[in-house]
């Protein structure tokens, strides 16, 4: 591990409880939370939290989850951290010389860094405040791919239900009020509706071609972010039949639609609708400020390749680069349209860097 001074100390491994209370105290995003942490580290990956405290009390820190891949490289990777103000260049440069010393000693060729922050902002790498100061650490972050969603709809939930509602397209108000005229109900499910979800899931997956966790991923992430209070798995219904499900975190003021189901069958009676006004209302009723709707890919391609903010506002609103389905259904809540800030990448074998982008490029995608 580097040195550490102005009275800054490494804390290997802080309490999970205390770690979460500071991150979540931060704004920090749940993908950093010691739960996500755990749940990655049950399905082939292992987690790590390093912290920066002076006298006594946690000021930075991040979670790193390491994983095996082929040929016998080791990943490290941050996701949606680390939890630092980027302007502090002393405590950013010792975070990112301890985080990179870690990375290192446990044999990895790489460590990915994909911060919580949005596009024009990010690590601010070039700026007159990190720059001229910048530790080995820092001047060995480049800029690279992300495997975290780069851009999504977030809806502002400091404003009022009243205003929420007149934000979204009329005819989204209009099939949150068909939702429950036709009878469909929202309710909070339990751990026993979980093979009902999954099935729900199954056919999801059949019908919109993407892949999707075990059984075993969504019961461990239930079992890990319900009891907490850091989740919510919502079911809207017909006459006791289960149409659709979503499942939405809440950590750090900032609710997340992580994961989504539904059937094939009374579509028509706008199920989904109505469970992302209940998730909405539970997420404000909570304390959250925005709600995440979690990334539409294909516009985040299109943004990504037009660079100049004229051309990618073209990309926005050019038919011929979004799809007609999620990225309008996501739209229509009336969000703002974001993109965050790339990933960065510290590379500790040049070789084995290849490698692994080469694959990257093989076998594009991935699960949050």
């Amino acid at each position: 591990m580097p040195n550490v001074n102005n009275n800054l100390a490494i804390i290997q491994n802080p309490d999970a409880r205390a770690w979460d209370d500071f991150v979540a105290a931060r704004g920090g995003h749940l993908l950093q939370s010691a739960a996500w942490g755990e749940l990655k580290s049950r399905f082939g990956w292992s987690a790590r939290r390093l912290a920066l405290a002076r006298g006594g009390t946690l000021i930075a820190g991040a979670q790193i989850l390491f994983r095996r891949l082929p040929l016998g490289l080791q990943l490290a990777y941050i996701p949606r951290g680390p939890v630092v103000d980027p302007n502090d260049r002393v405590v950013f440069n010792a975070l990112v010389d301890a985080l990179c010393a870690a990375a290192r000693a446990r044999g990895a060729f790489v460590l990915k860094i994909e911060p919580n922050m949005m596009e024009g902002f990010a690590l601010n790498l070039k700026s007159e405040t990190l720059a001229p100061h910048a530790s080995a650490g820092v001047r060995n972050l480049k800029l690279a791919s992300s495997i975290q969603p780069r851009t999504t709809f977030h809806l502002d939930l400091t404003r009022d239900l009243d205003t929420l509602l007149a934000q979204m397209k009329p005819k989204w108000r209009y099939n949150i009020r068909l939702a429950e005229r036709k009878g469909v109900a929202v309710r909070e499910a339990g751990a026993d509706d979980l093979p009902m979800f999954y099935r729900l899931m199954q056919i999801t997956s059949q019908r919109d071609q993407f892949a999707i966790h075990s059984f075993d991923y969504y019961r461990a992430a239930y079992d890990l972010l319900v009891p907490r209070d850091y989740a919510r798995l919502f079911i809207a219904e017909y006459a006791r039949e289960p149409l659709d499900a979503i499942f939405v975190t809440a950590f750090g003021g900032q609710a997340i639609y992580l994961y989504g189901a539904s059937s094939n069958t009374h579509r028509e009676r706008m199920p989904n609708h109505a469970l992302h006004w209940a998730a909405i209302q539970w997420a404000k009723a909570r304390g959250c400020a925005r709600y995440d709707l979690w990334g539409v890919a294909a516009v985040a391609d299109a943004l990504t390749a037009a660079t100049h903010p004229e051309r990618r506002r073209e990309a926005a609103e050019s038919k011929d680069t979004l799809p007609h389905g999620l990225y309008q259904f996501k739209q229509g809540f009336g969000g703002q349209l974001v993109q965050y800030a790339g990933g960065y990448d510290a590379v500790f074998s040049r070789w084995r860097y290849a490698l692994f982008i080469r694959a990257v490029a093989v076998r594009r995608g991935g699960l949050p």
